[in-house]
């Protein structure tokens, strides 16, 4: 298996660690999970507004749950904004 075929699946693992049986993470769930999975990407979560706003960005369907597809778009957004720290240094930026 390929580095990002294994890192699909750690993705996919760690969002089921913390949405359970129920496949979608409440708030409580999601601040753990960053809080817990992506400390050194994001800063500790604190304040409940914070979460807040961050919940209702990604809650596109508005049911007060994150689900899979909504998780992945905070992933891809974190790592978007993460690719310019791994750009070697002396090189054209992608």
């Amino acid at each position: 298996m390929s580095d990002l075929e294994s890192c699909m699946i750690t993705i996919i693992q760690t969002f089921h660690q913390y949405s359970g049986q129920k496949c979608n993470l409440k708030k409580a769930d999601l601040k753990e999970l960053i809080n817990n999975e992506m400390n050194n990407f994001i800063v500790k979560i604190k304040e409940n507004d914070t979460l807040d706003k961050l919940f209702a960005d990604l809650d596109q369907n508005g049911d007060l749950e994150i689900d899979f597809k909504e998780f992945i778009a905070l992933i891809a957004m974190v790592t978007s904004a993460c690719n310019e720290l791994f750009i070697p240094k002396g090189t054209n930026e992608c």
